[in-house]
């Protein structure tokens, strides 16, 4: 057993949370990770507030423990998605792309834990100044929107730079990642391309498939000249990106290329013309597993490494 004070937190048994990854995050998958003993998260992406409804009620039909939903404040549906989440609270929010203050109050008011993801030490500050319960620092190496910092850079820099809890996401896999997150400083890990191959996860199998295929470099950067960098797996589609920035195309057609993109992927199944949101880690995925497996899987081996590491300072 490996425990942290996030899990206190959060009343969760391990210090992982699944990410909240829009059109791969449901109901079934959040549910599942929560029962194994992490946190699931729902995605309600750019999904309208009906299908958070029902993916909210869903989760509450497979699980008691407490799970959450990942909004993102760029959402045409935002203060719909919102009201959801006053009428029918979850025991947490993470929230990325932009700043959610003007919601917190009521957030947890409801009692809802509120968590930001950041990636950079300035908005860790600024949204740690707006009573937050804690943070996501997130680097380079995750799958979605991107920033500059690495994971190692950043974390240690964001947990220096506040005084509430800091949660590592970012290139974690496994429980060397968790034990490495934890040698940072922080209290637990965000995971989300691993969990992409449970078994609950109801992603098209191409997509699945792509994942487990991929190789050390298979991912790519897209969308860097429009100022929302997006890290996928790569595609015909990523090459079309290229193509254009290379170009000098305007940022907003090749915004407009995107538009549409995951949802195509992850639920349509075209590896082609879809975005296959993933992180680098996902040459690391080499199986379809339980989300309960995946979890004690990292939890064990986040044990036996502190051991390992234990013997290697002191000596024999």
């Amino acid at each position: 057993m490996i425990r942290t004070a996030l899990c206190d937190l959060l009343g969760i048994n391990y210090p992982i949370i699944q990410g909240g990854m829009a059109w791969v995050s449901t109901g079934e998958l959040a549910a599942a990770v929560s029962e194994a003993g992490g946190l699931g998260v729902i995605g309600s992406g750019a999904a309208p507030a009906e299908w958070l409804n029902e993916q909210i009620k869903l989760a509450r039909r497979l699980t008691k423990k407490p799970f959450g939903v990942n909004v993102m404040l760029r959402s045409p549906f935002l203060e719909d998605v919102m009201a959801v989440l006053l009428a029918e609270p979850v025991a947490v929010v993470t929230t990325g792309a932009g700043n959610p203050g003007k919601y917190v109050p009521a957030l947890r008011e409801v009692g809802t834990r509120v968590i930001p993801v950041v990636s950079s030490v300035a908005l860790a500050k600024r949204l740690a100044r707006g009573g937050v319960d804690a943070l996501i620092a997130e680097g380079m190496e995750s799958g979605g929107h991107v920033g500059e910092l690495t994971t190692m850079a950043l974390v240690p820099q964001v947990v220096d730079a506040v005084d509430i809890p800091v949660i590592a996401a970012g290139g974690i896999f496994d429980g060397r990642g968790l034990v490495a997150a934890l040698a940072l400083g922080a209290v637990g890990v965000q995971m989300g391309t691993r969990f992409m191959c449970a078994s609950e996860c109801t992603i098209h199998p191409k997509v699945k498939e792509m994942v487990l295929k991929a190789r050390d470099r298979d991912t790519t950067v897209t969308g860097a000249s429009t100022g929302h960098p997006v890290r996928v797996l790569r595609n015909k589609l990523s090459k079309k990106f290229a193509e254009m920035e290379k170009n000098g195309a305007p940022a907003e057609e090749i915004e407009k290329l995107g538009s549409g993109g995951l949802r195509l992927a992850m639920t349509e199944g075209d590896t082609d013309n879809g975005s296959i949101m993933a992180g680098q880690v996902a040459a690391m995925v080499q199986k379809i597993q339980p989300a309960n497996e995946i979890i004690q899987e990292i939890a064990r081996d986040a044990v036996r490494v502190l051991d390992e590491l234990r013997q290697a300072v002191s000596g024999p």
